[in-house]
């Protein structure tokens, strides 16, 4: 049976820390399915499209051996109830994994439908520097019915929410940092400069 992974992200912008996480997804299923979300939970900055565009520069750029990266947009959904849904629709005889990072493990009951959610899906939870998964939240996900693991891997300490909070750019590879400078994306980050500059 064909394991793929489910990696949906805010990807605002994406970091060094997606392309950790999505290598290592690479090296561990058959198939990593990546696709831009709006998560209801935050805000965004950046439209949707700029982010999937940002997202497929960061596969090209990792070049798995296995070629067994792609980009997803038809699975974006607030609802992730209905990304699986489709994701169901496209791989009928997949065994489908969610992978979320720790961050997220405290929310996921309040998500919509969470109960038949997770009866269709394994977890993985991706460990973030400074934030474990707390061991409650996970006993009441598997309370839920949740079959959940934790993935082996130690992803560096960089944030999406970092860099628009501080426009340091040691967060960002390469191709996303030309990227955003070619379409002028965060757009606040030259203002503050010009501000400095005329002071």
């Amino acid at each position: 049976m064909q394991k793929i992974a489910l990696f949906g992200t805010s990807a605002d912008p994406p970091t060094a820390g997606h392309k950790t996480i999505i290598s290592w997804l690479a090296q561990h299923f058959d198939l990593v399915a990546v696709w831009a979300a709006d998560n209801p939970f935050k805000s965004h900055q950046t439209s949707l499209e700029h982010r999937s565009a940002m997202l497929l520069l960061m596969i090209q750029e990792i070049n798995a051996p296995q070629h067994n990266i792609s980009l997803h947009p038809e699975l974006s959904s607030p609802r992730t109830l209905e990304t699986v849904e489709q994701a169901k629709f496209l791989w009928p005889d997949a065994e489908l994994t969610l992978v979320i990072g720790s961050d997220l493990v405290g929310q996921l009951s309040r998500w919509y439908k969470i109960e038949q959610l997770l009866q269709q899906v394994q977890l993985l939870v991706v460990p973030r520097p400074g934030c474990p998964p707390e061991k409650v939240d996970l006993w009441q996900l598997r309370r839920l019915g949740a079959e959940v693991a934790i993935a082996s891997l130690n992803a560096p300490n960089v944030s999406s929410t970092f860099y628009r909070e501080t426009g340091d750019t040691e967060a960002l590879t390469p191709p996303i940092e030309a990227y955003i400078n070619r379409e002028h994306l965060y757009a606040w980050h030259e203002a503050q400069e010009r501000t400095k500059v005329a002071r």
